[in-house]
């Protein structure tokens, strides 16, 4: 541990704290674990090189999530669209999904990932075809896993009664919070553990 603390400057680690719900050790740890997703000829200088997303897929956190390829996008500040992590946007994953992260933040990112640009529309809303897709993720893509058609339009209708509030067929991301803020394990599972 004390090699990765060489490499991350203590002004470097105290703005990491100011901008993240991470403490000093979480961050040290993590930029441990990013710098070992990279060739050893480039993990001196892990703060300023870019993992690929396939790298960061074989985390276990990420490895079993069915929404991993929507995390990395949601995350990822490429400008190429290759939904590479920096250090720091590694950092912001992972403070969004710490425990010390507030509800608001842990809703706005899951709000994001469930109905992340270029997976599902990019209207900032979840629709009936948005909600079918995340419920696909979530019970998997194998047949015997799979809603009937009647099964799927009864879910659909069901949360979008309990959650549509303004009753226009979608749900947007306040109203996606105010469900959230009535289901308290939401913030216990929505993380990753370092």
């Amino acid at each position: 541990m004390g090699g990765s603390s060489s490499l991350l400057s203590r002004e470097a680690l105290g703005e990491y704290q100011e901008l993240t719900f991470l403490n000093k050790q979480e961050i040290l740890l993590a930029y441990k674990r990013f710098s070992e997703l990279l060739p050893k000829e480039q993990r001196e200088n892990a703060c300023s090189v870019r993992v690929p997303k396939s790298q960061i897929l074989t985390l276990p956190e990420l490895r079993a999530n069915p929404f991993q390829h929507r995390i990395c996008r949601v995350f990822s500040t490429s400008a190429d669209g290759d939904d590479s992590l920096s250090f720091e946007d590694f950092l912001d994953m992972l403070s969004a999904f710490s425990d010390a992260a507030t509800s608001d933040i842990k809703s706005h990112y899951a709000f994001r990932i469930f109905g992340n640009p270029g997976y599902f529309n990019d209207d900032g809303v979840l629709d009936r075809k948005d909600l079918e897709e995340l419920v696909n993720c979530l019970t998997g893509q194998g047949e015997e896993a799979r809603l009937s058609s009647t099964e799927m339009e009864q879910l659909i209708c069901n949360v979008l009664e309990e959650s549509d509030i303004d009753k226009d067929g979608t749900i947007n991301l306040s109203e996606f919070q105010h469900v959230i803020s009535r289901s308290p394990d939401f913030v216990s599972s929505f993380k990753i553990v370092l």
